[in-house]
């Protein structure tokens, strides 16, 4: 199941925030060589703020497994704030638009547990995306995880200009549209039939 969880709730999901940046830094640091900030084994950087939102995937020992960072357009964000020549001239700042970033699996698993999770992931981001009346979030990532992992799950991609060199491999800047037509692909192409944001009064607080 997937965990929202913020700053403010934090605190219920016993150590799931530090696990998730723990993970990042395994991932972006470690192999990916990314020149970020890091402190005690956890990646973090400046948009890591209140106004963030991680949806976490979790086994049923509690370990992260995967996780994206999710931001309002409407606060800063990293499209915005570092490249925003990628955004095609407009640079959303609402409510509606937002940004989905740090999305990564544990490289340790087996490949259709890999494939699971971020398939997880996908769904709810979408899911979130229609709770929370999201129109469509911009992501920057290789073109590669965009065309198989988002599109490859049903998602409605348009990319966003063109591919750049970033930390040593290429990356692009995409927009993805929530509906329910994307949502229902996505949960039919990975054989899900249920929701995987765990629904609780959490759920709530930390929307």
């Amino acid at each position: 199941m997937i965990d929202v969880v913020t700053w403010g709730t934090a605190h219920l999901y016993g150590d799931a925030m530090a696990q998730q940046h723990r993970l990042r830094h395994r991932l972006f640091v470690e192999r990916n060589g990314w020149k970020v900030p890091s402190h005690d084994g956890m990646e973090y950087d400046q948009f890591d703020t209140p106004a963030a939102v991680y949806l976490v995937r979790r086994d049923n020992a509690g370990v992260v497994g995967g996780v994206a960072r999710l931001i309002p357009t409407n606060r800063p964000y990293m499209l915005k704030e570092l490249w925003p020549d990628m955004l095609e001239g407009e640079v959303p700042a609402t409510p509606s638009v937002w940004e989905a970033t740090r999305f990564g699996i544990e490289d340790t698993l087996e490949p259709a547990a890999k494939r699971r999770i971020a398939a997880e992931i996908v769904i709810g981001c979408l899911e979130y995306g229609m709770m929370l009346g999201i129109e469509r979030y911009l992501v920057l990532m290789p073109p590669l995880i965009i065309r198989r992992t988002i599109g490859g799950a049903g998602c409605e991609v348009r990319f966003l200009g063109q591919s750049r060199e970033l930390a040593a491999y290429p990356v692009a800047a995409a927009e993805i549209r929530v509906s329910p037509e994307a949502l229902a692909a996505a949960r039919a192409r990975a054989g899900i039939d249920h929701e995987v944001i765990r629904h609780n009064a959490i759920t709530k607080e930390a929307a």
